[in-house]
């Protein structure tokens, strides 16, 4: 399973991982360093011992061995862990026995006559101590001196330091994560802004361009390349409308007297059955193709930011009922029973009539065109808190799961099998512009075979 993590969220982690692993990879060279060091230290302190015992054994040679144990026993007693230092011959034999009883008790390795120095670590218990041997001579003899030390403290301190970095690494873990989640959100700052000035430039809007860092960094760049693309879209578009409402606006003109033409021939009389249905055919797709124009320059023209509308105070009741009344004569044909429910006949909403009257003919056209013969049509407009619902339900073939993210888009028409009517497929993209335009807001809901819901919510408060 793969999980989708922001970019902030990923810098964050990486920052937090590289963070600790550069702590531990500091405390393990702090933990050995530290360990030499005292490991050290130790050395130099038995070296240190074992060189007063040196001293004490060449100023004793001349001495007779109870004065010398005399002074051994005084260095003992004189020397921190004293007892801990002996003397052996090289064949093993311990030539200061009486040495304390520590001395007597310690496990004294077997002394190597092969090497002249030696050091090694052993445990008594959970004690750890350090051995230091070495070559000396007693009375022109050679004889090895074996230093021990204790080894707690080093390990005492190691281990406190081992604590230090346990508790450390939580602590040190939470700092990196918030340090690189703040570091992170605020370099990706400029994103955010980027992508939400990205966001609100539409096909309406394409003038508008994304705002350039004077840092002249590689977001700066990301913004003049986006701005180029937009600058070459915004022509694109430009082209493309006006082509639109140039062809369009040609077009009308053959259409109307093609159409006149075959609305004048079908007055003539004498025609026969099949030249009648012939110029009957012309006129009904001239017609069509006329709405088609008129629907595709429309909306040329709001692309091109041509559109005329007049804002007034308009009564949305008398506006519905209008368009319901004329609505009822097409059907009746089908014995379908639109039934309207206006409690406020007073509302005003601030817009356009003309196109307020085109989006109420818009949807409830929509509504006999797909709703079967006797079916049920609601068409509604009540206040609800800040806004003002225009809503058109039905109970005809409704509109699949799969189309109805795309209804608004132009020229999108779901499977004619469904329905025996045929439109231009610029309906409700012009709906939604003219609903767009009054600040409103147009959904749909649908079940497949059962429905469709139109719903328009106007705001009551201010102008668009």
């Amino acid at each position: 399973m793969r999980f989708n993590l922001s970019i902030s969220l990923r810098l964050t982690l990486w920052f937090s991982a590289i963070f600790l692993c550069g702590f531990v990879v500091f405390g393990v060279f702090i933990w050995f360093d530290l360990s030499a060091s005292l490991g050290s230290g130790k050395d130099r302190t038995l070296g240190r011992r074992y060189e007063r015992m040196v001293d004490l054994l060449k100023h004793a040679e001349k001495d007779s061995d109870a004065l010398l144990q005399t002074k051994y026993r005084e260095f003992v007693d004189a020397t921190p862990e004293g007892g801990l230092i002996q003397v052996y011959s090289l064949s093993g034999e311990r030539l200061l026995p009486q040495a304390g009883s520590a001395a007597m008790q310690f496990p004294w390795p077997a002394v190597p006559s092969a090497l002249a120095e030696y050091r090694s670590d052993v445990w008594i218990g959970n004690h750890p101590y350090r051995i230091y041997l070495r070559s000396a001579t007693l009375n022109g003899a050679p004889v090895r001196i074996c230093v021990a030390g204790s080894l707690m403290d080093n390990v005492s301190l190691l281990a406190r330091l081992d604590e230090i970095f346990e508790r450390s690494i939580p602590a040190m873990l939470l700092i990196s994560a918030l340090a690189g989640y703040f570091i992170s959100h605020r370099a990706l700052r400029p994103v955010v802004r980027l992508t939400e000035s990205a966001r609100s430039i539409t096909i309406g809007n394409l003038a508008a361009r994304l705002p350039v860092s004077p840092a002249g960094d590689e977001l700066a760049q990301l913004a003049e390349t986006c701005n180029e693309m937009l600058s070459r879209l915004e022509e694109a578009v430009k082209r493309i409308t006006q082509f639109t409402a140039d062809a369009s606006h040609e077009l009308r003109s053959p259409i109307s007297f093609i159409r006149t033409t075959s609305e004048y021939a079908l007055r003539t009389p004498g025609l026969d059955a099949e030249t009648t249905e012939a110029f009957e055919n012309i006129v009904s797709e001239t017609e069509h193709s006329s709405s088609l124009l008129e629907d595709m320059l429309l909306l040329a023209r709001t692309d091109a930011g041509r559109a005329q509308i007049v804002y007034e105070q308009v009564y949305m009741a008398e506006i519905v009922r209008e368009v319901v009344a004329r609505m009822r004569v097409v059907a009746k044909e089908k014995r379908q029973r639109i039934v309207e429910r206006l409690p406020d006949a007073r509302l005003q909403l601030s817009g356009d009539a003309m196109l307020l009257r085109r989006l109420v003919w818009i949807l409830v056209d929509n509504a006999v065109k797909y709703t079967p013969c006797e079916g049920r049509i609601e068409v509604a407009l009540v206040r609800n808190e800040q806004r003002a619902l225009f809503t058109v339900s039905d109970n005809g073939i409704g509109i699949p799961e799969t189309s109805l993210p795309h209804i608004f888009d132009r020229f999108f028409r779901v499977d004619a099998s469904r329905g025996e009517q045929e439109g231009t497929g610029l309906g409700l993209a012009i709906g939604k512009w003219i609903a767009e335009a009054h600040r409103a807001t147009i959904t749909a809901r649908s079940i497949d075979q059962a429905g469709t819901t139109f719903e328009v919510a106007f705001p009551l408060n201010g102008n668009p």
